[in-house]
């Protein structure tokens, strides 16, 4: 290609016509346009004369002008004129594209995939082999293929949540071989490794960096100083001042997530650190479950919460006797000073305590308590709730835990207790023993000088071994454990203050404590906990920040977390323990951005590039302009205009009449005839956008797994599906709308309200889904529901009924009795048909004769129906078989129902073939 300016041209050498535009000139002006003929007799007594002196008339200068102007406009657009023509990679050796691929490319990674597009498009026009790499996820081995082979490889690439690791990156370039050039799409961050890559490449030959300035923001964990939240950012560059809002998302107490609270980070100039405290009461706080930098798509910019910043309640029930005994020796002192610092605390009796719902109650040297209490505590304790019991004299003196398995005790109980050490004793106080691998308080160090003088004992049992969690050196028990309901019961086998042991003294304590649940702490102090730890992950977050729920990877050990290289096998996420959960976010408290400076010899282009224009087309269309006003003054000058236009108007005429339209249709602008070309080419089933990108994606995914199912088992063969805006799409193109509504659904406006009433109008379904498991009675209960009802409202829609047993949707495709979702319920509303008693001989009755315009339900069809791109289910449904066979029966509602609305009734019309054999004499 030859560039002139912002112009390029794809056949340079047809250009070399324009040296005979002067000859043309020449000729133009030799041959001048026929003289007008007029009959004139008197011209027959010039007949015979002769004028000395004849010269002929000359083309006007003008009309060759046009002439010249018009072939020039011919010879440019046939040379392939191109308006800002990408410039092309020289050479014709191989060609290898490398994109950082981390989460800082997320925002803006479809232009990535676009430009590598485009480079990989240029190579296959010159001819040069290729290959991508994304250095989060470098390939095993690198092979330059056809660049047309190579293009179709970029749908599977998408950013990783992490950043390349230097040894992987530096293994993978030793494996690569020859000569070849690199384009490298950088993410524009600084990182080790990133050197010694560059010269790498350059050792094969040329490198070309595609990078944008653009600002990248990260936000570092939160983190609890004086009962505020500690949100911190960095930037990079830095720049000049700067600000950026910070938004807290959690549930409500419907279990809706919504905004909980925002707080705004301003930057200094040249500052590449804000930071801002969040005040948040408990009550609100213990609801978030993230922070996100708004407008920020990316998993950097969200930081996960967990038990370190939910500060949990905790309940210390006090008797009368503890609140008159010194400071020092009452029960609750020294819990109370372990505890203080990390979660709220509440005092009083148990019957104040029990209605405030506190997440653990701690019962200091308790005996027997009284009937009431001890049902309503038991109650709680099964609700989910924990009870922490320690021992004393009241205890060990009283008939609690002494009648085989009661409920509030771990164990049951020996008569008395055991003295160790003192004068009336035999033995030396006895030390801790190294906690089993089993215990929750494995891999904390037990101090040397932890000693215990006193202990209640635990009669021997069956069941003794596995509620022992810590234990003595001598084997008897120091702390046990039983599960009760979706709660638990643990005792202390000592007391909670000195009397009977120095453990209430030492730092193991809290850190016991910890492990329990009981107390949640931030920073360091849990992370020296991780040690012997196993946790699994629960949800794990992409590049773009998006929570995925999981339960297929394997468990990780805590020595693992506390290193924090994130990775493939260590994804971002929440992490489960035995006890508590466990977010790991993609920065860290001393997380830095750092821009990526490149050398003085690598070329360093921005990512966005000027859109190529063909002009052939204009110029041609310029030219043949242009020769069609030649030819209109050819026809002026030689007299013949008013001839011509009185033939062409004539011509017109004999046109045939076009049929007259009632209303005139506005044509289709590029982006609409894209999407009217998308939808009709096959059946797609559509999704409405209900404003939440994770249920938008959840949606997608469950009607792409449904078409995969009915590609299976049918002849129905559907595209892939189409997200729709009622607002600005066309709805008649799709057989079947999936609407998933959440509380925060957007109403939709009086245009797009007519349009959707003239698709149900027009023979479509909409299959509304409020997710809620609420019975589908437009669920009023739930907020869902209720933003149903607002929704539905305007809408032309008939009345409805819960879909009895012989409705057509039950024998479409498959037999069914219920239409299970990934929640289950009979309860599913469509259009009330008119009463029919049922046909003698025939299982059904006439019920419609139409395809039901809507069908409203509330069991989550999508998520049941979601799958990944190797066929696996992407939601749990279930448990175990049982939840394989709700998924099946899900998928088979799903193929019913697409069928209902592909084939109308003609499983209904089978009610009528008793008439019919009847008229046929059978």
């Amino acid at each position: 290609m030859w560039s002139l300016g912002p112009v390029g041209f794809l056949s340079p050498w047809l250009l070399a016509a324009l040296v005979l535009l002067p000859v043309l000139w020449l000729i133009l002006r030799a041959v001048p346009p026929a003289p007008i003929r007029r009959r004139f007799p008197g011209v027959a007594l010039l007949l015979g004369l002769r004028d000395a002196e004849t010269q002929a008339d000359r083309t006007p200068w003008w009309l060759m002008l046009l002439r010249i102007l018009a072939v020039a406009a011919a010879i440019v657009g046939f040379a392939g004129p191109v308006l800002n023509p990408s410039e092309r990679e020289p050479g014709t050796g191989p060609l290898l594209v490398v994109a950082d691929g981390t989460w800082a490319d997320a925002r803006d990674w479809p232009a990535r995939r676009d430009r590598i597009e485009g480079l990989l498009a240029q190579a296959r026009r010159d001819g040069r082999p290729a290959a991508v790499a994304v250095l989060t996820d470098p390939p095993q081995e690198t092979v330059f293929i056809d660049a047309e082979a190579a293009i179709s490889t970029l749908p599977a690439l998408e950013p990783k949540p992490w950043q390349p690791d230097a040894e992987t990156t530096a293994a993978w370039a030793d494996t690569l071989e020859g000569g070849f050039d690199t384009v490298w799409l950088s993410d524009g961050l600084d990182r080790s490794g990133r050197a010694e890559l560059l010269e790498a490449f350059r050792d094969h030959g040329r490198v070309r960096v595609i990078q944008t300035p653009r600002r990248i923001f990260a936000l570092r964990p939160p983190r609890l100083e004086d009962g505020a939240v500690m949100l911190e950012a960095v930037r990079s560059p830095t720049g000049g001042a700067a600000t950026a809002q910070v938004v807290a998302r959690g549930l409500d107490p419907a279990g809706v997530e919504r905004r909980l609270a925002a707080a705004t980070l301003d930057y200094a100039p040249g500052a590449a650190v804000a930071e801002v405290a969040l005040s948040l009461p408990p009550e609100l706080r213990n609801r978030v479950t993230r922070f996100e930098i708004e407008g920020q798509r990316s998993a950097a910019a969200v930081a996960l919460t967990d038990d370190a910043l939910r500060r949990r309640e905790v309940a210390l029930v006090e008797s009368r006797e503890a609140r008159e005994t010194a400071e020092l020796l009452s029960p609750l002192h020294y819990l109370r000073e372990a505890l203080e610092p990390h979660v709220e605390l509440l005092s009083g009796g148990l019957p104040e305590l029990l209605p405030a719902a506190p997440d653990a109650i701690a019962l200091a040297d308790a005996g027997l308590l009284p009937p009431a209490e001890a049902e309503a505590l038991e109650e709680w304790v099964r609700g989910g709730g924990l009870l922490l019991r320690f021992a004393g004299p009241r205890l060990a003196g009283s008939e609690a835990g002494r009648q085989g398995d009661e409920p509030l005790m771990p164990v049951r109980l020996r008569a008395g207790g055991r003295t160790i050490g003192g004068a009336m004793s035999w033995g030396e106080p006895k030390t801790l023993a190294p906690f089993e691998p089993d215990s929750p308080f494995f891999g904390l160090e037990v101090p040397g000088d932890v000693t215990v003088r006193a202990q209640v004992m635990a009669e021997p049992g069956p069941e003794l071994a596995e509620r022992v969690i810590a234990q003595l050196t001598d084997g008897t028990p120091l702390v046990t454990r039983k599960p009760l309901g979706e709660g638990q019961v643990v005792l202390f086998h000592v007391t909670a203050n000195a009397e009977w042991s120095s453990l209430p003294l030492s730092g193991l304590f809290v850190g016991m404590l910890e492990r329990l649940a009981v107390s949640a702490r931030a920073g360091t102090d849990v992370e020296a906990d991780l040690e012997g730890t196993l946790w699994q992950p629960r949800e794990v977050m992409d590049a773009e920040g998006r929570l995925e729920e999981t339960d297929t990877r394997a468990a990780v050990p805590g020595e693992r977390i506390m290193a924090g290289e994130i990775g493939p096998d260590l994804p971002p996420g929440l992490y489960r323990g035995e006890e508590r959960s466990l977010a790991l976010n993609v920065t860290r408290a001393d997380t830095a951005l750092a821009p990526a400076r490149w050398p003085a010899g690598v070329p360093v282009e921005g990512l966005a590039v000027a859109r190529e224009l063909p002009l052939k087309g204009w110029l041609l269309a310029l030219s043949l302009g242009l020769l069609l006003l030649d030819a209109l003054a050819a026809l002026w000058l030689a007299g013949r205009l008013r001839g011509a236009a009185a033939l062409l108007a004539l011509g017109l005429l004999a046109l045939p009449a076009p049929e007259a339209l009632a209303q005139e249709r506005a044509p289709l602008g590029p982006q609409e005839e894209r999407f009217a070309q998308a939808a009709t080419g096959s059946v797609v089933l559509g999704h409405i956008l209900s404003g939440d990108a994770r249920v938008d994606e959840t949606a997608r995914a469950g009607l792409e797994g449904l078409g995969r199912t009915l590609t299976q088992r049918t002849s129905v063969e559907p595209a892939a599906p189409m997200a729709v805006d009622p607002e600005t799409d066309e709805l008649a193109f799709f057989p079947l709308l999936y609407w998933p509504i959440t509380a925060e659904t957007p109403i939709p406006s009086g245009a797009a309200y007519d349009k959707l009433n003239a698709y149900l109008r027009g023979g479509g379904m909409i299959l509304f889904d409020t997710r809620d498991a609420g019975i589908a009675g437009f669920g009023a209960t739930t907020p869902e529901g209720r933003r149903l009802q607002a929704i539905a409202r305007p809408l032309d829609i008939p009345p409805l009924m819960p879909a009895p047993e012989d409705h057509v949707l039950t024998r479409t495709f498959y037999l069914l009795q219920e239409f299970p979702g990934r929640h289950r319920g009979r309860d599913v509303w469509v259009e009330a048909a008119p009463d029919e008693e049922p046909v003698p001989g025939m299982p059904f009755r006439n019920l419609n004769d139409n395809v039901t315009p809507v069908v409203i339900g509330g069991h989550d069809w999508a998520a049941a129906w979601a799958l990944d791109e190797a066929g696996m289910p992407l939601y749990p449904v279930g448990r175990g078989m049982a939840g394989d066979r709700q998924r099946e029966m899900a998928f088979r509602f799903g193929v019913n129902l697409v069928m209902h609305v592909l084939t109308g009734n003609y499983k209904s019309d089978q009610v009528h073939v008793p008439a019919l054999l009847e008229r046929l004499g059978q």
